[in-house]
């Protein structure tokens, strides 16, 4: 498996289709529990300071560059990172592969129940032969009391889905997931965040021209600024300055060993 590290975190260099058949073989093999993570600079920011955080991105069976911020950073650094593969890009290639594949479900856990009815309509439209057999909203919480979770591992557990899409936003999912893992019957575990708000259209995406250049941030800054400020002016800079210091103390030390 190619994986570099960013910062200290392990994220993958393998291509878009490698990283789904990887998935598909899990599923056909009937493991459970496997998850993803999208990383982008605001959440490894985030992780920094959360060990909790830290740990779910650490523990999981791969990590994507969700961000171009990522990409920035692996080239840098000297890395093999190429290009982006956001939770919207492995949210339609792993349905597109179950759809072909036919008979294969899914669960999605998260949102609104009005936006949740608006996924299966998609999903029928989109994805007909894809299975969707449950869905579940849980309540707005920062933290999720113990019955709450119960009621939806229980939930997920009565469909059996072979995906579990999770859409809770970040960190909280990935805690959540990595808290549950081992209680949930889910072949894959996707936190995916936006995206569930991405498909059925409550949340535009960025003009294409956005998405072509990197800046898909920046559209999505200007239409919700209270929520997205701190991630993109905050995180990103930080992140960033993590980034050209390790990039300048490597330099300093191989110029150092050349002398």
């Amino acid at each position: 498996m190619g994986n570099e590290s960013i910062l200290g975190f392990s994220v993958s260099t393998e291509s878009l289709d490698t990283l789904v058949d990887r998935a598909r073989g899990w599923m056909a093999a009937g493991e459970r529990g496997r998850y993803f993570v999208c990383a982008n600079p605001h959440s490894l920011e985030l992780a920094r300071r959360d060990p909790s955080f830290a740990r779910a991105i650490g523990e999981a069976d791969f990590v994507v560059p969700d961000g171009v911020g990522i990409v920035v950073a692996s080239r840098l650094l000297g890395g093999a990172i190429g290009q982006r593969i956001t939770g919207m890009d492995l949210f339609r290639a792993i349905n597109a592969r179950l759809g072909a594949e036919g008979g294969r479900r899914c669960f999605f856990l998260g949102s609104t129940p009005e936006n949740l009815q608006c996924i299966r309509r998609r999903m029928a439209l989109e994805y007909p032969d894809v299975v969707v057999a449950g869905c579940y909203s849980p309540p707005f919480a920062a933290v999720f009391s113990e019955q709450e979770s119960r009621n939806m591992v229980a939930s997920v557990n009565a469909a059996r889905p072979d995906v579990l899409w999770v859409g809770l936003t970040a960190p909280k999912q990935e805690l959540w997931i990595l808290a549950h893992r081992g209680e949930l019957d889910a072949k894959l575990i996707g936190p995916v965040g936006a995206v569930f708000d991405f498909f059925t259209g409550n949340v535009p995406r960025s003009p294409p021209w956005f998405l072509e250049h990197g800046l898909e941030w920046l559209p999505r800054l200007l239409r919700q600024p209270g929520r997205l400020w701190r991630r993109n002016l905050v995180s990103n800079p930080l992140f960033l300055l993590r980034v050209l210091r390790r990039r300048l103390s490597a330099s300093a030390r191989g110029g150092r060993d050349g002398s």
